[in-house]
């Protein structure tokens, strides 16, 4: 049996006229293909090795016909005889979902974000002119038995494997309306298939664009759902709105396009590629006993539950619709997610000292209030807190309040996003004031219910004062 890294190396020489020093296996993904980064001391590349040579034939073919249309993707430097091997670019490590998870979605994040929705009309539209569809795998078109195929995997990897009972009958029935409704969207685009944030890679803040192999002809709407509904980067809806506002204006730049029919049929092909998704991490998870995809599941039932409830597809799918409702609300679904980020909110007097961080996870942040205006200073406000009514009111009121919490919000949820997305489990938010009794209350209490609301946490502010307050 060859060794994958010799035979690739041998390659290499053939390719650059450098003996390699180095080659380097990088990190399994979710398919059967190995890399190999590999190195001379002058030169560098990515080998892969895949056993599957109709699907190394698209993506070389698919590779060359994008650079030939200026699209950022990575060059094919040279295949081996077999077509098992081929060397490629190297576009390094950073990918738009590992700089999501590192950074949070900060501004320069989403301005990363809105250079890959400038990109991708491009792929679907300049892209499909002169490519030879025929070479995609496993299908040429994201047709009937495509979809089928993906509704089917969904049933039989995530329904039946989840232990959740349903109607079969009814549930094929559902299937059938649903690709029925989808066929009717125009469908003589590229589709890149798994247009999602980890097939992004960041170099010199440019995205360049991988893993196209799966592409075939289809509808706009796939892609562009894909990326946004990705589970694991959980996008805030409001910024998915703005990144689909922004799409529909870039297409429209390229090709005859009508909004309204656009989305009629999207939120149905948000729809189908949230099952495809579910079927891929209950194969992975439950099937091949894999845990991390299972992780995936309460981001995606999130997801169900926003396109339920705020925009269903314009189809009936009652048997379809029941079972995933009844997904949204299981318990041992939602049981798969990592251990949830506990956000301890403390309000504090100066006189006294900043709160103990007892997690181990070791400081966090201490807000000082002290330059809010005090209502401690005035006699109505004397011998009540920064949660009582009146209070609350008065600093509600003041213009520095609201500029001192909008500050706090933008640097916390930083913070939040970013602990969630790297898995942490603690973060400490201190506010001080004089005595720990009115400004400190008001702004823990205002933080606690900001992050309950946009990030379903649970926190009960400490005010550890209390027992000193006026009773």
């Amino acid at each position: 049996m060859k060794d994958n890294s010799n035979v690739l190396r041998e390659l290499f020489r053939s390719w650059s006229g450098e003996e390699s020093i180095k080659a380097e296996e990088l990190p399994a993904s979710g398919s059967d293909r190995k890399y190999y980064r590999i190195s001379s001391r002058e030169t560098q590349a990515i080998g892969a090795w895949n056993n599957d040579l109709n699907e190394n034939q698209a993506f070389i073919s698919f590779a060359k016909h994008f650079i030939s249309q200026g699209l950022p993707v990575p060059e094919v430097y040279l295949a081996d005889d077999s077509g098992k091997y081929y060397l490629q670019s190297d576009l390094g490590d950073a990918t738009l979902f590992s700089m999501l998870a590192e950074e949070g979605l900060t501004n320069h994040v989403k301005d990363i974000y809105r250079q890959v929705i400038h990109w991708l009309p491009r792929f679907q539209i300049d892209g499909a002119k002169g490519l030879d569809f025929s070479v995609c795998y496993p299908r040429a078109a994201f047709d009937k038995q495509s979809m089928m195929w993906d509704l089917n995997y969904f049933k039989y990897y995530f329904v039946r494997l989840s232990g959740q009972g349903f109607n079969e009958q009814g549930l094929e029935d559902d299937f059938t309306r649903l690709t029925n409704f989808l066929l009717e969207a125009k469908n003589s685009f590229f589709l890149y298939r798994d247009f999602q944030s980890r097939n992004v890679m960041i170099v010199g803040n440019r995205p360049y664009f991988i893993d196209f192999q799966g592409g075939r002809q289809g509808p706009l709407q796939y892609d562009i759902a894909s990326l946004l509904f990705d589970a694991k980067a959980n996008l805030p809806n409001d910024f998915r709105e703005e990144l689909l506002k922004l799409y529909i204006s870039e297409a429209r730049t390229l090709t005859d396009f009508d909004e309204t029919e656009f989305l009629k049929y999207y939120y149905g092909f948000v729809l189908i590629r949230i099952l495809q998704a579910l079927g891929a991490y209950g194969f992975r998870g439950f099937y091949q006993k894999k845990e991390h995809f299972l992780q995936s599941i309460p981001y995606a039932l999130d997801n169900i539950e926003y396109l339920l409830n705020h925009h269903h597809p314009e189809i009936y799918f009652p048997e379809l619709e029941k079972l995933l409702r009844s997904f949204t609300q299981s318990e041992h679904l939602r049981s798969y997610a990592k251990p949830g980020l506990k956000v301890k909110i403390s309000s504090f007097s100066y006189k006294y000292g900043i709160p103990e961080d007892k997690s181990g996870n070791g400081g966090g942040f201490v807000f000082d209030c002290r330059a809010l205006p005090n209502p401690g200073r005035l006699a109505e406000y004397q011998n009540l807190t920064g949660k009582d009514n009146s209070v609350k009111q008065y600093l509600s009121a003041q213009s520095e309040t609201g500029l001192f919490l909008a500050s706090v919000y933008s640097i916390v949820d930083q913070a939040v996003e970013n602990y969630i997305n790297r898995g942490f489990e603690n973060l400490m938010v201190n506010f001080g004031c004089t005595g720990g009794q009115h400004r400190s209350v008001y702004c823990a209490e205002q933080l606690s219910a900001h992050l309950n609301k946009r990030y379903r946490l649970n926190i009960i502010p400490d005010h550890t004062q209390s027992k000193s307050w006026p009773t």
